[in-house]
């Protein structure tokens, strides 16, 4: 299959108006401020800087999980120049970056026929993924007995061939971790000699299938945060470069509590990064008889009276606009995060299993039980149209500010944060920066400056310039600013409401096909906020949640049996924030 010509940003030559600058950043540091070096002792700081980072600590954006995080390392180091760092062969030259970085498409979270519940091999999802446009992506097969037992060994050499057939998409080995007394998460780790003994051990040791852990017990949210530490020591005991963890699909049955994902988070913050915005099974909402009939992202659930957290409400397990309630509700939990000053970042992905319409299915003769996966898929005649999955790249794409075309550079940019999201292909690229003295940071990023000081924003837009995957251009309509106060740290670990986030301003962008420049001014800088951005096509809007003084117009919820993907269509950008240095 012909690789797709996908779109990257552009350089800075094309851009009109000529207020987004290029970012050498001579001003920006390349080390840590004594307030935010850790590594200096309160005792050690003048007054100055003792003050500056006592008040970062009570806002919580001060601690061993952001150093960890590298949020601070970006805000102070600003928008770095590319690392340069040397592409595999085979790989084109590397495209211009922007601000910086080169933003890599993926997807992490992708299954084969070593999961029950899937079919295709592993070089069949990487093809399609490349031919799709992906930069990178994740197997991440589910955590099973059989994977556990031969599973996560015996996908590994298709990988490592798909690796050396497919030279310009990055491919990892994980799996789809079922989380202890909660969902499923994605588990990931750098390539290298240890990659299948490191998983191994983690999933026999920590999967709540495997371990018989699936109950809502502290003693099982307890084993979930023992395998974020198992991940981590790996990474310090050398036995892998790098781990990361997203949780998955995490409102589908309401069993992610607020309190557990604040502890996975604050547990290992350099391996527990954030969440599916979106969660794949974006075609199951296909309306019969031409797809599956069922709620988008296979969101069509009810509380569980014994493992669901009572407190969230009925709409939650519902999709908004194809994207997760926690992060689609202005205002919602993921803004609750957001306004600790908790970077937790998110992502849109595949899923993918068995795809919509295609014309194949498991080879006959298999035995999962035995063998831990399928045999190859054969042709079939008829379109699987009760399917509810695109290939990966087809319509779901998390795009990473990487600074090379490397599996360092992914990990590091998805743990910055620098990541935005579409489904679609409604955006070319995105670049966002926060500005105030001088000084900026893009997606992910803090930054800090005087009371008093000015602060804008600065989009820039590249619209889809192609049709998309379904054979239609893409149109964005409008572009929302939402901004959210800083308040620290929650009392209550179950809090899901952030009272102080709005939606600020609203673009309308309907007709623009060309570059689309926007600047906003945030005002004069008072106390700590953060921004992030939401677009979409506006075929489907509604009010949201918390009210239309909160978000006037936000994504509609996705009626189950009814709800073609294709037909709304959104974007959102993880925040920036900035914070009155004294």
């Amino acid at each position: 299959m012909e690789h797709h010509d996908h779109a990257h940003p552009h350089d800075h030559d094309d851009h009109a108006g000529g207020h987004i600058h290029p970012h050498t950043h001579s001003h920006a540091p390349t080390e840590l401020e004594p307030a935010l070096d850790l590594q200096v002792d309160d005792s050690e700081l003048p007054p100055s800087e003792l003050g500056r980072r006592n008040f970062l600590r009570k806002a919580g954006l001060l601690g061993a999980g952001l150093a960890a995080s590298s949020v601070l390392s970006t805000a102070t180091a600003g928008t770095a120049a590319a690392a340069g760092v040397t592409p595999p062969a085979g790989r084109p030259p590397a495209d211009p970056p922007r601000g910086g970085y080169r933003w890599l498409t993926g997807d992490h979270h992708i299954h084969t026929q070593f999961s029950p519940d899937a079919q295709y091999r592993v070089i069949d999802q990487v093809r399609h993924a490349n031919a799709y446009g992906l930069d990178w992506m994740v197997i991440t097969d589910h955590g099973t007995v059989q994977h556990a037992k031969i599973g996560v060994e015996k996908v590994n050499p298709d990988i490592v061939l798909a690796r050396q057939a497919v030279k310009d998409t990055l491919v990892y080995q994980g799996l789809e971790w079922n989380i202890p007394a909660a969902e499923h998460g994605t588990v990931f780790v750098h390539p290298g000699r240890n990659e299948v003994s490191v998983l191994k051990q983690f999933e026999n040791s920590y999967d709540g299938t495997v371990k018989s852990a699936g109950a809502n017990t502290p003693q099982n949210e307890a084993l979930a945060i023992a395998g974020l530490h198992f991940l981590a020591d790996s990474i310090d005991q050398r036995r892998v470069q790098d781990a990361l963890m997203l949780a998955n699909h995490p409102a589908r049955k309401g069993i992610d509590s607020p309190h557990e994902i604040r502890g996975w988070r604050d547990a290992e913050p350099r391996i527990a990064i954030g969440m599916e915005g979106a969660p794949g099974h974006q075609a199951a909402g296909i309306p019969k008889p031409f797809g599956p009939g069922s709620g988008r992202g296979y969101y069509d659930n009810s509380p569980d009276p014994v493992a669901s957290f009572p407190g969230y409400p009925l709409e939650s397990y519902r999709t908004f606009g194809g994207f997760d309630w926690m992060t689609s509700t202005v205002g919602g939990l993921w803004d609750s995060l957001l306004a600790e000053g908790k970077p937790w970042w998110i992502t849109a992905n595949s899923d993918s299993h068995q795809v919509w319409a295609d014309t194949s299915q498991r080879g006959p003769g298999s035995d999962f039980t035995t063998n831990g996966y399928y045999n190859d898929p054969v042709h079939i005649t008829a379109p699987q149209l009760g399917n509810g999955d695109f290939w990966p790249g087809y319509y779901s794409r998390t795009h990473v500010g990487a600074k090379g075309f490397s599996y360092a550079a992914v990990m590091d940019g998805m743990r910055a944060g620098r990541v935005w999201v579409d489904h679609g292909g409604l955006l070319d690229s995105l670049d966002v920066r926060l500005t105030a003295g001088g000084h900026q940071t893009s997606l992910g990023g803090v930054l800090t400056a005087r009371r008093g000081t000015p602060v804008t924003l600065q989009i820039r837009i590249n619209p889809a310039q192609h049709p998309n995957w379904s054979q239609f251009l893409p149109a964005l309509a409008k572009v929302d600013v939402i901004r959210g106060a800083v308040t620290g740290p929650v009392s209550n670990k179950d809090t899901f409401t952030a009272p102080e986030t709005r939606v600020v301003k609203t673009y309308d962008v309907s007709g623009q096909s060309k570059v689309i420049v926007l600047n906003y001014n945030l005002g004069r800088l008072d106390d700590g906020f953060y921004v992030r951005l939401r677009g979409s096509d506006g075929k489907r809007l509604a009010v949201g949640l918390n009210g239309a003084t909160v978000d006037p117009a936000g994504p509609k919820m996705d009626t189950v049996g009814d709800a073609d993907p294709w037909d709304d269509l959104w974007f959102y950008s993880n925040p920036m924030w900035i914070l009155p240095s004294r």
